[in-house]
């Protein structure tokens, strides 16, 4: 078990930061030629932002579902996002022009994001005896221990005893 971290941990954020999910849908799976760019392009800007924490990005993780690739991100805030999506000398706006141009709207490959901004402390999670995940890899994984023990102390900082107790 490789990377597993036995015990219920959380993650550790007291600033603002955003969600941000982007994925792409291969509507036409033998269109090979319009999808498989958009899925090549999705490398180098991954590369760049690791290798460059100062323009905000703060991790992720990667998703394989039915219809295409979907990436969970987190980011210092939506102004970094923004900034990094619009700059021409980041990979991402000439990915996006490439794609408008090739693709545009024939319907062979949809794409899709969502974005949350999460206000301090407005967040919970748990990681029970997984390697070190999520948000808690982007930020800090702590221990889900008293005031953070269950979801109602993580989110409301309110006291409530557990449901099920945590096995030792």
């Amino acid at each position: 078990m490789t990377g597993v971290v036995n015990g219920r941990f959380t993650a550790r954020m007291d600033d603002p930061f955003v969600v941000f999910i982007i994925g792409m849908r291969i509507n036409n799976l033998l269109a090979v030629r319009k999808w498989l760019p958009t899925v090549r392009a999705m490398g180098p800007m991954l590369r760049e932002l690791y290798q460059h924490p100062e323009k905000g990005f703060l991790g992720g993780e990667f998703f394989l579902y039915w219809r295409g690739p979907a990436l969970v991100q987190y980011w210092r805030s939506f102004e970094d996002l923004e900034k990094f999506a619009r700059n021409p000398n980041d990979p991402h706006l000439p990915a996006w022009q490439r794609f408008n141009s090739t693709v545009g709207s024939d319907g062979t490959v949809g794409i899709f994001h969502e974005t949350f901004i999460v206000e301090r402390r407005n967040f919970e999670a748990i990681y029970s005896d997984m390697p070190v995940f999520g948000l808690a890899k982007a930020t800090e994984h702590v221990r889900a221990v008293g005031s953070r023990e269950t979801a109602r102390r993580r989110l409301m900082r309110r006291e409530n005893e557990p449901a099920v107790h945590s096995p030792e």
